[in-house]
C-alpha cells in the first residue's frame, strides 16, 4: 500500500532529525542525555562526557572558489567545538573525517590540515583520530569533539523559566553578509583569470565567514563568576531558529528587543549596498557561531560585569509566544526557515 510521499521541507530541519531520532530508546545507564541537544551527555564518573558531530559538504557550507583550505579546516574546528561549549562544557579531543575528491591534492590537504593545527593550538584540542577516503561530489569534512563538564554545571536547552534574562555572547549578521559579499565578487568576477575582489573595509565581515572565532572566553568568565545559564544554544542557525529552540526545549516563550540585538557597523553598512535588511541577517542569517544562553534576573549585575555578553530579552509564559519588540513598541511574532514547532 502506498503511504505516499512526504517533503523534508514540509517537516522542517529539526521536524526531520525529531522523526528520524523519536524511535531511538536510551538502553545504557550511561547515556544521560541523547538526541535533541547541542551535544550528547554520557556520565563518565565525576564529569559528565559531551560528544558532537558536524558534516560540512563543499557546494552547500562552503565554495573552494573562495574559501581558503587553510581557514575551512580552522572554521570546521570551530563549528565542533561550538556545540561543546553550549552546553557549558570545554573540548579536549577531536576526530577528523574527510572525503576527497580528484581535484584535491597533497598539497592541499596540508592546508586544510594546517587549519586545523591551528584551531587545535588555539583552543587546546587534541587531534586523536578519524578517517579518509575517497569522493566523488567534492569535499566532505566530518568532525566529532569530546568535551567535558562539571556535573553540577551542564547547561541544556531546557532549563529557561520565565523571567530568566536572554543574553547572547558577540554581535550577529556579520557571517552572513560576509558570505554574500564573497558570493558577489564571484559572481562580478566570474571568468576573469585575475581577479581583483574589492573587499576593502569589510575586513570583519569577511573573517566572521572565513575564520570565526568560538566563544570560549565568554564560557571561561561565566565559570569563573560562578554563573551556569538556565539553558543555552550555539547559534548556527539564526537567533530567530535557535531561540525558538529554546522556547520549544523548555516549553517557554520570548521576547526579544531589537534595539538590542548587536550588529556590527560593517553589516549595517554591507546590508545597505545589499539592499538587505541587517536585522533579517541577524535573525535568520546563520553561520555566527555565538552562544544564546538564559540566566535568572537576579544575576544581571554580575553579566553586566563580563565583556562582549549583550542582554537582548527575557522569558515569558509559552502563551505569550515568541515576540520581537519594535523599538516603537510593536510586536512582531519571531519565526525563522526551517523550523516547525510541532
Amino acid at each position: 500500500m502506498d503511504k505516499g510521499r512526504t517533503e523534508i521541507a514540509e517537516l522542517g530541519e529539526f521536524g526531520l532529525i525529531d522523526r528520524l531520532t523519536k524511535d531511538f530508546p536510551v538502553r545504557n545507564a550511561g547515556t544521560v542525555k541523547a538526541a535533541g541537544d547541542d551535544a550528547a551527555v554520557i556520565d563518565a564518573g565525576d564529569r559528565y562526557m559531551l560528544f558532537s558531530s558536524d558534516l560540512m559538504l563543499e557546494g552547500v557550507d562552503f565554495d573552494l572558489v573562495y574559501f581558503p583550505l587553510k581557514h575551512l579546516g580552522y572554521k570546521a574546528v570551530v563549528r565542533g567545538i561550538g556545540d561543546i561549549l553550549a552546553m557549558n562544557g570545554l573540548p579536549e579531543q577531536l576526530t577528523v573525517s574527510i572525503g576527497v575528491s580528484a581535484k584535491l591534492s597533497v598539497e592541499d590537504l596540508d592546508e586544510l590540515y594546517a587549519g586545523i593545527r591551528g584551531a587545535c593550538e588555539d583552543y587546546r584540542v587534541d587531534l586523536v583520530g578519524g578517517d579518509t577516503t575517497a569522493s566523488v561530489n567534492g569535499l566532505v569534512i566530518g568532525i566529532s569533539v569530546v568535551g567535558f563538564v562539571a556535573k553540577d554545571m551542564i547547561t541544556y536547552r531546557s532549563g529557561a523559566k520565565v523571567n530568566d534574562l536572554v543574553c547572547i555572547t558577540g554581535d550577529l549578521g556579520a557571517a552572513y553578509m560576509g558570505l554574500h559579499l564573497l558570493e558577489r565578487e564571484k559572481r562580478a568576477f566570474a571568468g576573469n583569470d585575475n581577479p581583483q575582489p574589492q573587499f576593502e573595509g569589510y575586513e570583519y565581515i569577511l573573517r566572521r565567514q572565513l575564520k570565526p572565532v568560538a566563544p570560549i572566553d565568554a564560557v571561561h568568565s561565566l565559570h569563573s563568576a560562578g554563573i551556569v545559564p538556565t539553558s543555552m544554544i550555539d547559534i548556527t542557525d539564526g537567533l530567530a531558529s535557535d531561540v525558538l529552540q529554546i522556547c520549544k526545549s523548555s516549553d517557554c516563550g520570548v521576547r526579544l528587543y531589537l534595539e538590542r540585538i548587536p550588529i556590527a557597523r560593517e553589516t549595517h553598512r554591507m546590508a545597505e549596498e545589499l539592499k538587505a535588511d541587517p536585522v533579517v541577517a541577524a535573525l535568520n542569517g546563520g553561520d555566527d557561531h555565538e552562544l544564546l544562553f538564559t540566566v535568572p534576573v537576579t544575576r544581571q549585575g554580575e553579566i553586566a560585569k563580563i565583556g562582549g555578553i549583550d542582554i537582548i530579552g527575557h522569558i515569558t509564559s509559552p502563551l505569550a509566544g515568541a515576540r520581537l519588540v519594535t523599538p516603537d513598541g510593536g510586536e512582531i511574532s519571531v519565526t525563522a526557515p526551517g523550523f516547525r514547532d510541532r
